[in-house]
């Protein structure tokens, strides 16, 4: 585990979704970035959609901080978009390679322990938990990735509608898809991904279940329901059902230790109170970037 000692109070940074490979967005990562570098802080956290897979977008974007303590990196769902074949693989073998070369330490494989504070993490993912019914979307669609107005416009997606009986008017009207099906290949299904995540995140859970004082959680996709956007166009309901898990939820609040849970992917800054634990989204996107700040002790 990496750790740091000898302080009273921590003062950690956090933000996500820098996005820095889109056009829109890099400008402002690279202002978030500044003043980040500024604002002082002894640890510093980012959570997720930093940059895609492919090229050198990651490293260029993690070495503009200039930070003396440690930083801790978790992926998030962009991290494993690719024209490649095996999203997979980038994730449990390439980035943790990249990030540690650049110096950060990747927390989907370890927790990070300063004195008494540690820090957990995980890309999260998710399981459709948070598909909106009222859409009355077929789960098969969801799983592809598309609606049913998007798949009868799609070649690739036209068995879906080999049997129309359980697609009402209003779902065939929906036209929306959801990226992550053309660029991530993980060649297995969204639910055995998450379920690995899962086991992987108790794992470091359990191995700090007598941790004398305060966990943190980092985890890219949402783990409530209480922090997603509200409703706007079908399109974007549509994108709940990606946004996270409430499997991600439950297993945070079995740990009393758990004190917070950061998360970003849906760009849209909430908050909650769940149980004993207070859970953040960061509210980064594409039109604006923050960070936030959390002290300890």
């Amino acid at each position: 585990m990496g750790r740091i000692t000898g302080q009273l109070t921590m003062r950690l940074l956090i933000t996500a979704d820098l996005h820095y490979n889109h056009p829109r967005s890099h400008p402002l990562a690279v202002d978030l970035i500044a003043q980040m570098n500024q604002a002082g802080g002894d640890v510093l956290l980012v959570v997720g959609d930093t940059a895609s897979a492919d090229g050198d977008d990651l490293e260029k974007c993690l070495s503009l901080f200039r930070f003396n303590g440690p930083k801790l990196f978790v992926a998030g769902n962009h991290e494993l978009w690719t024209r490649r074949d095996d999203s997979d693989r980038i994730f449990t073998e390439e980035l943790p390679k990249r990030i540690g070369q650049l110096g950060w330490h990747w927390l989907q494989d370890q927790p990070f322990v300063a004195g008494n504070v540690a820090i957990v993490g995980s890309i999260g993912w998710y399981d459709y938990s948070f598909a909106q019914s009222s859409l009355e979307i077929p789960r098969r669609f969801y799983a592809a990735k598309v609606s049913p107005g998007a798949a009868d416009r799609l070649d690739q997606h036209q068995h879906l509608l080999d049997n129309r009986d359980d697609v009402s008017a209003r779902a065939a009207g929906i036209v929306a898809r959801w990226n992550d099906g053309q660029f991530v290949k993980l060649h297995q299904t969204d639910e055995e991904f998450l379920a690995r995540l899962l086991d992987q995140l108790s794992g470091q859970l359990q191995s700090l279940s007598r941790f004398p004082r305060q966990i943190i959680a980092a985890v890219h996709h949402l783990p409530f329901a209480q922090l997603l956007p509200p409703p706007h166009s079908v399109q974007w309901d549509f994108a709940k059902a990606y946004l996270g898990s409430d499997q991600i939820g439950r297993l945070l609040v079995q740990f009393p230790n758990v004190t917070h849970v950061y998360c970003g992917h849906s760009h849209y800054p909430a908050e909650a109170a769940i149980g004993h634990l207070q859970a953040i989204n960061v509210g980064s996107g594409y039109r604006a970037k923050k960070f936030l700040t959390l002290d300890v002790t």
